[in-house]
């Protein structure tokens, strides 16, 4: 299959690893973070890190927008569906990120919430056609991939006069997050960054260029194949053996300079910035996230429904803060394991089909062992 067989073909991943021993300097370290929670499977699944020589190191990023999603979030949701009885339309990785005091949209749904999970927005439109009579809130997340087909599905309800239809928007945004890693107060050592590919068929590679410039820092967008990878981080390696710090694209079968300026212009007409946002493990950030613009706040849940701001604390013991940017590893959790599984999450980074724990447990990492292993 194009695009799928040949970036799994295992002697050029045997050619590619050789080259990559070859070329890391055994008197240096190479620590390589994946941004996206899909290269982070894509590491495990093929077995990548044990293809590599022990000085190149990858560190698990922000990994997706469920794992970042801060609990208060949560809470709102489940207020929209207890308190103001309203159709809750969710994607499923939503369903079991813990709330607080123990509660989910799983456990909402089970109490008689009326909580249904969907496959794009315009699952969501439907249901608010169908149900004139009840509230419709769309749970709309995700980076900048998945903000396109938001803008869409209001712009549509606007020309289609739905009253009933409101988004709750976590729209968040790469490069504020990526930002913030750098700019932390204990920043974590970082040579050089995979950036993400979905993302980046949107924004573009020139997006990240400020932080190659400014924090000398590079960086290649890197496909989600287990040989995208593997390119990757050779050319992460050769830049940083050169001291060369630019944007290089590794995924050009998908990702251009500009990126896709018709759904950017999208995005714009719908869509402001917010003054700040709450990340999982990067706190408030400033510039980080989307809200409607004023001539679309009439779908705005947030406003409708005069949603309060919750600030709501992990589970205690969790290190899914601490693994989100960067400064542990799922196996430095005591949790992992143990009270935490997937049929019993204690963070966003077990329950999400992108994070750094799923990961670990999918792939048998539990204890961080390096085998000899790669899946054709």
């Amino acid at each position: 299959m194009k695009y799928i067989d040949e970036f799994r073909e295992h002697s050029l991943a045997q050619q590619l690893a050789n080259a990559i021993k070859q070329e890391a300097d055994n008197n240096r370290t190479y620590r390589l973070m994946e941004f996206c929670g899909g290269h982070t499977h894509a590491i495990f699944r093929y077995g990548i890190q044990d293809l590599l020589p022990d000085n190149v190191e990858f560190i698990h990023g922000p990994g997706c927008p469920v794992c970042v999603l801060p609990m208060g979030r949560i809470d709102n949701a489940i207020e929209l569906v207890e308190q103001h009885d309203v159709i809750l339309c969710i994607y499923a990785d939503l369903l079991r990120v813990p709330a607080s005091l123990g509660k989910s949209l799983l456990k909402a749904k089970a109490s008689g919430g009326d909580i249904r999970m969907i496959y794009s927005t315009q699952d969501a439109l439907k249901i608010a056609r169908d149900n004139p009579n009840r509230e419709v809130v769309f749970f709309a997340i995700g980076f900048e991939t998945t903000t396109p087909p938001t803008a869409v599905a209001i712009k549509q309800a606007s020309e289609q006069g739905l009253k009933n239809f409101s988004i709750f928007c976590n729209h968040v945004l790469t490069p504020s997050a990526m930002q913030a890693i750098l700019d932390a107060p204990e920043p974590v050592s970082i040579d050089g960054f995979l950036g993400p590919s979905h993302v980046s068929t949107i924004i573009g590679s020139q997006a990240y260029e400020i932080f190659a410039q400014h924090y000398l820092k590079p960086i290649v967008i890197a496909g989600f194949e287990p040989l995208d990878v593997m390119q990757s981080s050779l050319m992460l390696i050769r830049q940083l053996n050169t001291s060369r710090h630019q944007v290089e694209n590794e995924y050009t079968r998908a990702v251009t300079r500009t990126g896709n300026v018709k759904a950017q212009s999208l995005m714009n007409e719908v869509f402001c910035l917010r003054d700040e946002f709450e990340w999982r493990g990067l706190g408030l950030i400033p510039k980080s996230a989307l809200k409607l613009r004023a001539n679309y706040a009439q779908f705005d849940a947030e406003l409708r429904f005069q949603l309060p701001a919750i600030k709501a604390s992990d589970v205690k013991g969790c290190e899914c803060p601490a693994i989100l940017r960067g400064a542990k590893r799922p196996v430095d959790c005591k949790l992992l394991g143990t009270v935490c599984t997937p049929e019993n999450p204690m963070g966003s980074c077990m329950v999400s089909s992108e994070g750094a724990c799923a990961a670990y447990w999918s792939y048998g990492r539990l204890r961080g062992a390096r085998t000899n292993k790669l899946s054709a």
